[in-house]
């Protein structure tokens, strides 16, 4: 196939000789074959042309769910990645939060093999332990030699220490990533929201920020004791920024995400008791998703990812209390953070964290496969039940005002578009 776009704005920072210059891009057989100010067309091509055109290498997020195996009411892997695709999204990393839950190489086959074929990659991770269950190591190595890019108990808390520092010793020997997650199960207790004065005032059990930083301190102590590498997955607090901070400047191997809406909504949202405000780690105040956005603007966050959560009807309408955590974010994610920090640092944060995960960053430049976002970033639209393709349909984004929209994608010889 060959495809030619016409006239795109590249959004490249670092590349001072494409970014920001407006250009003609052609592909021929899936690689960039030329960039230039002008290409005519021979007649062959699929011409792509819209209003106020951007484009940059594709985009990358660190942390999705989708369901299958087990919970395909809510998300299949095929559905997911169409959805990720055409909200420019060309390398989703998946967590590991299915029925059966991946615990050895074969369950990491499958879902790369239910993933073939795909514009958008998917790179599954594995479970940390047996079933996720924190009382013993699931098989590590295997997983990782069947494409397991990380290990990781997702969104529950390892309150075996011991079993942290194992884990982290062991994946060293084959350069293994661990994930843990910041949440002290004993002080979180039955929490629902941030332990606060919103909290307080709606009668909803709090979730108090102490239970991410103690948890986070334990896990920076034990990496500093083992070495290795360490990720934390969506971290919500001003204090566990500054921690991240402390840990790095130490010198040791951690980074760490921020979901979306951490950035984007505090728990002032909770006043209407809309369960899709009900996530994990939860909404927290003012002060702290300024500080996650600092983070972010100076480094000490690695990047953003939507924390795609597909939760069906059924669990979220229902009474707050026992309403599922989590929100779909796929379709959402670039129009929230380009509202929230600008076009350049939106793409840029969108663009960061594949090294972390051992998967190759695309380039953009003529000779090298086509991988590649298309959007405007200057379109301001009310979000609704129509931007969404997920199957499952609680956003926390659902009728809030936010500024980007995203044309599709193009990899693999695919292309995706809205």
């Amino acid at each position: 196939m060959s495809i030619l776009i016409k006239s795109a704005t590249i959004i490249a920072p670092g590349n001072n000789s494409l970014h920001q210059k407006k250009r003609d891009i052609l592909i021929q057989r899936g690689q960039i074959e030329k960039i230039a100010s002008t290409i005519a067309p021979k007649g062959s091509e699929k011409i792509i042309e819209r209003t106020n055109l951007h484009a940059s290498i594709g985009w990358f997020d660190g942390g999705v769910a989708f369901g299958e195996p087990g919970f395909e009411e809510r998300e299949t892997i095929a559905n997911g990645l169409d959805v990720a695709a055409k909200s420019g999204f060309t390398d989703v990393v998946l967590n590991a939060n299915t029925n059966p839950t991946p615990d050895t190489s074969s369950d990491i086959v499958f879902l790369k093999d239910r993933a073939r074929g795909k514009l958008t990659d998917l790179h599954p991770m594995g479970n940390l332990t047996l079933g996720g269950n924190g009382k013993g190591l699931a098989e590590l190595y295997d997983m990782h030699n069947a494409g397991a890019v990380a290990f990781y108990d997702h969104k529950k808390s390892l309150s075996d220490a011991n079993l942290l520092k194992i884990a982290l010793l062991y994946a060293q020997n084959f350069n293994g990533l661990v994930c843990s997650f910041p949440q002290d199960a004993s002080i979180a207790a039955y929490g629902n929201v941030h332990e606060g004065a919103v909290s307080t005032r709606l009668g909803l059990k709090g979730i108090p920020a102490l239970a991410e930083e103690l948890q986070l301190a334990r896990d920076l102590f034990l990496l500093e004791y083992t070495g290795g590498k360490l990720h934390i997955p969506t971290i919500s607090s001003a204090r566990s920024v500054k921690l991240i901070a402390e840990a790095k400047k130490k010198g040791l191997d951690v980074t760490c995400s921020v979901a979306i809406h951490n950035l984007f909504f505090t728990d002032e949202e909770l006043e209407t008791f809309d369960t899709n405000f009900k996530t994990l780690p939860p909404l927290r105040e003012k002060k702290d998703s300024q500080a996650l956005i600092k983070g972010l603007k100076n480094g000490t966050i690695d990047y953003v990812t939507s924390d795609h959560t597909p939760i069906d009807i059924e669990e979220k309408r229902v009474e707050f209390d026992n309403a599922n955590y989590g929100t779909i974010g796929l379709e959402s994610t670039f129009g929230g953070l380009n509202s929230l920090v600008g076009t350049d640092m939106a793409v840029e944060l969108l663009t960061k964290g594949r090294e972390r995960f051992h998967i190759s960053a695309p380039d953009l430049k003529e000779g090298v496969p086509a991988n590649l976002t298309l959007f405007d970033p200057d379109e301001t639209f009310v979000f609704s039940n129509g931007h969404i393709g997920s199957t499952s349909k609680n956003s926390i984004f659902l009728n809030r005002k936010i500024k980007g929209r995203v044309f599709g994608s193009i990899k693999n010889g695919k292309i995706e578009l809205n």
